[in-house]
């Protein structure tokens, strides 16, 4: 078993599994030593996407501009990576919750795969096509896995009262590009300092967020919140 497992053909897999492990053990001693690893994550993820979803927004917005038609549609990605984001249940649970998951899943079904495939033919598949599978078959079930820990999740008073203190508060669009019924990633910050990641759309049918934007929450829904755009900046200075 441990020769199967060192294979380099299975080394996706076992790097995957080793992560999860070093993480989760790294979220042991910040939880023990008070640092919040898992807030860092939380912090980390949309600035890293930050620069090249804008990047991509760009790109597509001088395509519009410059006249392609219908065969070559101007497509959004940060659209596209939002609603991913919002499929893999991204700010329902917390995203070390949902990348342990997804590293933990990888690794397990692509050595399950591997494990079938020498059953059947005497030989381990190549490392980037058993990588690739294991990467389409471990989406739907993270999904899965997400619905069932955001249902067995305690979901405190303290928590809801957070949520709706969310109301008057400025947020900031850190992920896509949000318009009616389709909202965009947006940081906002408690009356403790502590950043919190939201879905918002705009409560004016005819407004869109940008990247970047400032908004006033007024509205909270089943979904995430609506917002305003922030046209001052006194509001700014009496949210901080």
């Amino acid at each position: 078993m441990i020769g199967f497992m060192l294979q380099s053909q299975n080394w996706p897999f076992m790097v995957s599994l080793t992560i999860m492990v070093m993480i989760a053990c790294l979220e042991g001693v910040s939880t023990l030593i008070g640092m919040g690893f898992s807030s860092m994550i939380e912090s980390l993820i949309p600035d890293f996407n930050m620069d090249v979803d804008a990047d991509m927004d760009v790109d597509a917005n001088a395509g519009a501009n410059s006249g392609i038609g219908p065969d070559h549609p101007n497509i959004s990605t940060t659209g596209i990576l939002t609603k991913t984001f919002g499929w893999l249940r991204i700010g329902q649970i917390p995203v070390l919750i949902i990348l342990i998951a997804f590293l933990t899943i990888f690794g397990l079904v692509g050595l399950f795969i591997q494990s079938a495939v020498v059953k059947i033919t005497g030989h381990l598949l190549p490392g980037i096509i058993a990588s690739a599978i294991s990467f389409l078959l471990t989406l739907p079930l993270v999904r899965a896995a997400t619905g069932i820990i955001v249902k067995i999740m305690p979901k405190d008073e303290t928590q809801a009262v957070a949520e709706k203190s969310f109301i008057g508060r400025i947020a900031v669009i850190t992920l896509g590009k949000a318009s009616k019924n389709n909202p965009a990633q947006a940081k906002v910050r408690d009356k403790f300092g502590t950043a919190h990641y939201v879905m918002v759309e705009p409560d004016i049918d005819d407004e869109n967020f940008a990247q970047g934007d400032q908004v006033l929450i007024v509205k909270q829904t089943g979904f995430g919140y609506k917002a305003i755009h922030n046209a001052t900046a006194a509001l700014q200075e009496m949210d901080e």
